[in-house]
């Protein structure tokens, strides 16, 4: 059956194709730490290997004359390390926190040769701050996406299932919280406590979870009447087993087709609470903050069109995931 259904998945070109470079992305992103850094991936001096990614060196350890962290940015540093040995620098040699202080005019500056897309208004390189907000945004929305849809399932799976009462007081409840306003409750949350990730990814939760229960409650309300089930009840099996081992492998179907809209909602949610200065705080690097820097500096059009571009394709590739993940189950199912 699975193998069917991913053979119906791969004759879906466009959904095929958007599922490899959705995982490219994903693999460029999470190894941000190894592409845009402004740390050497390796430093050989006096015969000895050192690997500043993984672990934090005094200047003193090269020659230098202090003992706070290395900076490798210097140029007295580096011509330290040359003299006795050498480094390797990531491709991109800035991090998303970097300023870079050698400009040849104020930032925001346009593209060239060394920054790619240019520099946002304090100075910062583009495609590092890109990357790494490509990275938050796919982290941010996998956690919640699978909390969501954990949460989600049971209240689902509890609610179809026993049906009667719980199920009306399941669908009552679940109308007041979703009418409750998030935006409002954010902007309420930012003025008392710090804005992080763990914070904003637990507020959204709170209400991201509601989208997936109406489908799985369809799912049980419509299996629980099923002969198998019936049979199930008859031979003794417990509550518990039915729901987790005979109902929910059928239901499945309902969560995994709706999961990459889930996600893309979830990454469009970060996006919007960075773009109204609600989200991550700085100089966290997020494509929403990208966004209201492109809206702040509109005669920097590189910033707002990078960002732009960058949400969009990955928007366009969760959605066109999803499609072929629904008509694959449809056509294996059929």
């Amino acid at each position: 059956m699975l193998v069917r259904r991913f053979q119906a998945f791969r004759r879906n070109k466009r959904a095929y194709i958007s599922l490899w470079v959705f995982g490219i992305l994903c693999i460029l992103s999470f190894g941000a730490d190894f592409i845009a850094n402004d740390k050497p991936l390796f430093v050989y001096y006096k015969g000895e290997g050192y690997f500043p990614i993984f672990k934090v060196y005094p200047e003193t350890t090269f020659g230098g004359d202090f003992l706070s962290e290395a900076n490798y940015g210097d140029s007295y540093l580096q011509d330290l390390i040359k003299q006795e040995g050498f480094m390797i620098m990531p491709l991109i040699p800035y991090s998303y926190d970097s300023v870079i202080y050698s400009l040849s005019s104020p930032p925001p500056t346009p593209p060239n040769s060394k920054n790619y897309l240019g520099t946002d208004d304090l100075g910062r390189d583009v495609v590092a701050r890109l990357l790494y907000g490509l990275k938050t945004s796919i982290l941010f929305g996998l956690i919640l996406t699978a909390l969501s849809s954990i949460i989600g399932f049971i209240i689902g799976a509890i609610s179809g299932y026993y049906g009667g009462k719980i199920d009306l007081l399941g669908q009552r409840f679940i109308e007041i919280w979703s009418g409750m306003p998030i935006l409002f409750i954010l902007i309420i949350l930012s003025s008392l406590l710090e804005p992080n990730f763990w914070s904003i990814l637990c507020v959204v939760l709170f209400f991201s979870w509601i989208a997936l229960v109406p489908f799985v409650r369809a799912e049980f309300l419509k299996a629980r009447n099923l002969e198998y089930v019936k049979a199930a009840k008859v031979l003794g099996a417990k509550d518990f087993r039915i729901i987790f081992l005979h109902i929910m492998p059928n239901a499945l179907v309902a969560v995994v087709t709706f999961i990459p809209f889930i996600l893309s909602g979830s990454i469009v949610t970060l996006a919007s609470l960075d773009f109204l200065g609600l989200g991550l705080p700085p100089p966290s690097a997020s494509l929403g903050e990208i966004l209201s820097q492109g809206k702040n500096n509109l005669n920097a059009p590189w910033l707002g069109l990078s960002g732009f571009f960058v949400l969009s394709v990955l928007l366009c590739l969760l959605v066109f995931i999803g499609e072929g993940l629904r008509d694959s189950l449809k056509e294996s199912n059929g």
